[in-house]
């Protein structure tokens, strides 16, 4: 088997990835991992993770996903630092194009996760991490007692702000209009609860915060109403963003089955997508729990799917 054909080729490199390289390394299929523009995923932009099963005192996110590599390697998996431009998926073996270069698989893991929609802005990039956040469920538990800000008014703007009140001493929610569109009963939740303010027509402008000895924290907002232009500064701790999450999926358009929000839909039970011999594992196809370990679960799923499929074509 020439280097550039291999029984499996995983592409994406979060915990789904690299745990979908350690399990098919391990049955000694030699898989080839693509890692992509953003090696270790969406936990190489978080700093503490505390919730990762086995890690007593946390373990910050880009260390935790170099310590499942060295893993995966550890059996024989080969991961490069590069991006897949395009995928042929119409026959085996599967055709995958990498910088102008063609590689071969006969079974792909598509693991290329999803990135949050953030609002652009210099400073929310530069406290991402430091009082900025992406994953209410990652980071709430960092802001007991604390005053903290929602962007959004969807169904996940509503979920983020309740579940932050059982940590914050003051939620409050900034809308860039005068309702939201989350469901009824999520409106109502958030609305019932004394912890949780809106700012309507509101922005925000610019993340305020200082830094102290080399370590950045947040400690407030410039909010800006949209119908009026006027600016306020708001004393705050941490920013939430809340606006929703875009799987990356663009590649596959066309060619893999997807659910209306561009998510890769797979088998109840299984991480089969609609093409036999491509299986997809984390949160490419999860919009629901989005954690570091449910990720790290379907990326072995997937293995094992990858795993009996190619024993089952070889016993053809």
């Amino acid at each position: 088997m020439a280097d550039n054909h291999r029984k499996v080729i995983i592409i994406g490199s979060g915990p789904a990835g690299l745990t979908a390289a350690l399990y098919t390394a391990r049955a000694n299929l030699k898989p080839l991992v693509f890692e992509g523009f953003q090696p270790g995923g969406q936990l190489t932009i978080t700093t503490e993770v505390e919730n990762f099963p086995g890690f007593v005192n946390g373990i910050m996110g880009p260390e935790l996903m170099d310590i499942i590599r060295q893993q995966a390697q550890r059996f024989g998996a080969e991961t490069v630092f590069k991006e897949v431009s395009k995928v042929d998926f119409s026959k085996r073996p599967f055709r995958i194009e990498v910088d102008g270069e063609e590689f071969f698989a006969e079974s792909v893991v598509v693991a290329t996760g999803a990135s949050a929609k953030l609002l652009g802005i210099s400073s929310e990039a530069e406290y991402m991490g430091y009082g900025v956040s992406a994953c209410a469920t990652c980071d709430g538990f960092f802001f007991k007692n604390q005053e903290v800000f929602v962007v959004g008014g969807g169904d996940t703007a509503m979920e983020e702000a309740n579940f932050l009140t059982k940590f914050a001493s003051k939620v409050t929610i900034v809308h860039r209009r005068d309702q939201f569109r989350a469901s009824k009963i999520m409106q109502d939740r958030v609305m019932h609860n004394p912890k949780v303010s809106v700012v309507w027509d509101s922005v925000v402008d610019e993340v305020l915060g200082k830094r102290n000895n080399g370590k950045k924290t947040v400690t407030g907002l410039k909010l800006k109403n949209v119908k009026t232009g006027a600016t306020t500064n708001v004393k705050a701790d941490g920013l939430f963003m809340a606006i929703g999450h875009q799987p990356n999926t663009k590649i596959f358009k066309g060619i893999l089955d997807m659910d209306e929000k561009e998510y890769l839909k797979v088998q109840a039970g299984s991480t089969k997508t609609n093409v036999p011999g491509v299986f997809a594992a984390g949160d490419v196809a999860d919009s629901y729990y989005r954690q570091a370990v449910t990720a790290a679960g379907t990326g072995c799923m997937a293995a094992i799917d990858a795993e009996r499929y190619l024993e089952a074509e070889e016993a053809h």
